[in-house]
């Protein structure tokens, strides 16, 4: 037990050392990569909830923005279930059946590119959770006592690293640039994405994500990258 106290408390140490003078707006990136040199995962990602979608922040590297992107097109996964309920998850083998019968497409889309573990961590105080701390493991299995609480300690990193970031001024929806809008601008092309297919098809707010989400996901693409196409050259959603 004295071992274990002495080796959490070095990780703490460690963490608070490479983090010192980080600006705020570039705390999400730098907590991806250090999880991936802390943990035994090959990845991470950082998602805020922003009107009921997981919008990506930060990642260690494309695949893991990748696992973050795919959830916000198909609208399911272990980091929506995480900001759900305001509580850890801890998927530790995507191709068992309760993450299997919980996710299915989500995780045979993430079994196939090589993740077979997903631990989703809240961020924000609960029981208010503003986003997750999403971790990608190569093999089955959970996060030991001490890696977990390495993650908790790098999600309470996040959440005051986000706490710290500009408000909007009075009257205004401006952050400045290095404020949560700096980090959330790309994704409010999903809104704007949505707001057109409400006024096209007439249908409420929810009908038009999940419209947007099916037209991405039977393409092969991320609602992101078809939320750009619809706002930069408006068109039918199904106007090919």
């Amino acid at each position: 037990m004295l071992k274990e106290a002495v080796d959490v408390q070095r990780v703490d140490e460690a963490i608070v050392e490479r983090l010192r003078g980080t600006a705020p707006w570039a705390a999400p990136g730098r907590v991806c990569a250090l999880a991936v040199e802390l943990l035994p995962v090959t990845g991470a990602s950082v998602s805020l909830c922003v009107g009921g979608l997981p919008v990506r922040i930060g990642a260690s590297d494309d695949a893991a923005a990748g696992m973050a992107e795919l959830q916000t097109t198909l609208g399911d996964g272990p980091c929506l279930y995480a900001a759900r309920i305001a509580a850890p998850v801890l998927a530790r083998d995507l191709t068992a059946v309760p993450a299997v019968l919980r996710w299915p497409v989500f995780a045979h889309q993430a079994t196939a590119a090589g993740v077979r573990a997903v631990t989703s961590i809240p961020l924000g105080v609960e029981p208010v959770c503003v986003g997750t701390l999403d971790l990608y493991g190569p093999e089955p299995g959970d996060l030991d006592g001490g890696d977990l609480h390495t993650a908790v300690v790098l999600a309470g990193v996040l959440t005051r690293a986000l706490v710290a970031l500009p408000r909007p001024e009075a009257g205004t929806d401006s952050f400045g640039g290095g404020g949560l809008s700096g980090l959330t601008a790309d994704h409010d092309q999903i809104h704007r994405a949505v707001g057109m297919i409400m006024a096209q098809l007439r249908v409420p707010a929810d009908e038009a994500l999940d419209r947007l989400r099916g037209y991405a996901f039977a393409r092969g693409r991320t609602v992101l990258d078809v939320a750009h196409d619809l706002v930069g050259h408006p068109r039918s959603l199904y106007a090919d």
